[in-house]
């Protein structure tokens, strides 16, 4: 994005991982190339892409997966990307640091400048999404990519990224999220008069687990939402994609502006939120 041009274009890439890094780093490659010759100026690649999914399973030896965040060669090589092609990715990544372990994203500038780092703050578990067991929660901060989209856009942010894994649950195999998981990420676009990217990944994959094979098929459909939550593209289940869309940030801050959703805002009644019951807090 030039200086002074509010014009920006934002994409998601969607594919299907192998459990091998290289490959899995030269499909991220390639498409992030595909994305910036068709304009793109920041480039979401969804989470933990250098292999499979392994939090389907609770495995010790899925901690030698994990690195330390300096000198990350993934980080790296995106740098390179990055300042080749002039623009930003944010870098999902299983960081180790000392005896704690992250579901951390690095923010890749478009001059190849490491930015810093996000450590994913709310950590799920349950069947086939174990991630407890591997991702102390985050201590950075809500800087770009958490889950409290109001935090963010209160901060500052213009546009919020969700780079994901997700997809069937290996107890239901009747249990379906996919529109759950994106109409609540549209309603984050809408309530916060931002622009939301969504990258998600797609395939079946198999983990050996502690009580057999676990199986989760990702069900893709990444997508790429507008200010008020309406999608304006859209990936299918099955497909690799890399979509595609331009926003006038300058325009969508009048348009914030306008519906007065921050400025009617009354913090002071909003304390019950600090509590995990409910309960009134004292003034």
């Amino acid at each position: 994005m030039e200086k002074g041009n509010r014009q920006v274009v934002v994409s998601a890439l969607q594919f299907a991982c192998s459990d091998d890094v290289p490959t899995n780093l030269a499909t991220a490659e390639r498409l992030v190339r595909a994305a910036h010759a068709k304009g793109a100026n920041i480039i979401l690649i969804q989470e933990l892409f250098e292999g499979y999914y392994f939090c389907q399973a609770q495995r010790d030896d899925f901690f030698q997966r994990a690195k330390p965040y300096n000198d990350h060669p993934t980080i790296k090589r995106m740098q390179e990307l990055a300042k080749e092609l002039g623009v930003v990715l944010p870098v999902s990544f299983f960081e180790e640091a000392n005896n704690a372990h992250y579901n951390s994203v690095a923010i890749i500038d478009a001059d190849g400048t490491d930015l810093g780092l996000y450590r994913k703050s709310h950590i799920p578990d349950g069947p086939g999404y174990q991630e407890k067991f591997y991702f102390n929660p985050g201590d950075t901060g809500f800087k770009w990519y958490p889950e409290a989209a109001r935090a963010m856009a209160l901060q500052g942010a213009e546009i919020l990224f969700y780079p994901t894994a997700i997809g069937s649950e290996p107890q239901d195999e009747g249990l379906d999220s996919r529109e759950h998981w994106q109409r609540v990420m549209q309603g984050h676009a809408g309530a916060n008069v931002v622009p939301l990217v969504a990258s998600n990944r797609i395939g079946k994959e198999i983990i050996e687990t502690e009580h057999g094979k676990s199986q989760i098929t990702f069900y893709g459909n990444s997508f790429i939402a507008g200010p008020t939550g309406e999608i304006v593209a859209a990936a299918n289940d099955k497909d690799e994609a890399v979509l595609i869309a331009q926003f006038d940030l300058d325009k969508i801050k009048s348009k914030r502006s306008c519906w007065g959703v921050f400025r009617d805002r009354r913090p002071d009644l909003y304390k019950v939120l600090l509590t995990s019951d409910g309960s009134k807090t004292s003034s």
